[in-house]
């Protein structure tokens, strides 16, 4: 059963206008009526309107307020959430190894329930078809993109993940018809990705990002937006742990799809680079 409508809602709800903020929130205090409910009905419940219900809907990027409803029965048929948990001064390691697993799984499970499989399959094709992948982010998304250039690197796909925005403009501004920019930006906001994403839009160049969910610059820039969960950053931002592994996921999420639908030629090329990675290894 399809999940996330609440989880959608709480990410998106701060960016919302006023009247789709109020149905949003109406929606997270009373899950149990929405279920039952008609678009002019939640209207008229939440003071506001049927309109501005499906416009909610389509903000929250879903095909309609049926499959609102229906990921908000999952929702409530789902296992209570534990929710993030921040370290505390002097706390046991034991206790902190719990929490770090908690956070990670909880962050996996989020992403998940967000994922829309559409946008997720138009990745994959685009990027099966691309002559050059050029990701690119600053700092921690900065290792995001060296986890996927590796792994298209070893199926043969050729990939870039240049630190040096410089060297990644000149990548772009030289980019052939067939190459994707694929920004990374947790925030959705940092100003290099906007500007090497908005330079890759001038070229004509695909592209694709990957932020928290929500409306960004960097998701407005790209053609295909892939998002993880986002969660309130605690004291000592546990949950950015926690999103860095979310983001991981969705790379592997990206790079098995992939592989799914090249399967004799991706193991060929997995065959290949273990046999050279282990021939560096073997002594002289």
């Amino acid at each position: 059963m399809a999940t996330g409508g609440l989880k959608m809602i709480e990410n998106m709800l701060e960016q919302l206008p006023a009247s789709e903020r109020k149905i949003g929130q109406y929606i997270l205090e009373n899950p149990h009526v929405v279920v039952n409910s008609t678009v002019s009905a939640l209207g008229a419940e939440s003071k506001t309107s049927g309109s501005a219900v499906i416009r909610l809907c389509k903000s929250l990027g879903l095909k309609g307020f049926q499959d609102l409803k229906v990921r908000i029965a999952g929702d409530l048929v789902k296992p209570a959430e534990k929710g993030y948990r921040d370290i505390e001064p002097a706390e046991p390691i034991y206790s902190i190894v719990q929490k770090t697993t908690s956070n990670s799984i909880q962050s996996l499970q989020d992403s998940a329930e967000i994922i829309n499989y559409e946008e997720l399959e138009r990745a994959v094709k685009a990027l099966l078809a691309a002559e050059n992948v050029h990701l690119f982010g600053i700092g921690a998304s900065h290792l995001i993109a060296m986890d996927a250039q590796q792994k298209l690197l070893r199926i043969n796909r050729r990939a870039t993940a240049f630190p040096d925005t410089h060297l990644v403009a000149s990548l772009i501004a030289n980019a052939g018809p067939n190459d994707i920019a694929f920004g990374i930006s947790f925030s959705g906001e940092t100003p290099e990705v906007v500007k090497l994403l908005s330079l890759a839009k001038k070229k004509g160049m695909k592209t694709i990002s990957l932020t928290k969910y929500g409306q960004s610059t960097v998701a407005s820039l790209a053609d295909i937006s892939l998002y993880t969960s986002y969660s309130a950053e605690a004291p000592f931002r546990s949950a950015a742990t926690s999103s860095r592994l979310a983001q991981l996921f969705i790379i592997d999420i990206l790079f098995l799809s992939m592989a799914t639908e090249q399967y004799g030629e991706t193991v060929d090329y997995i065959d290949r680079t273990r046999e050279a990675i282990q021939f560096l290894k073997q002594n002289k």
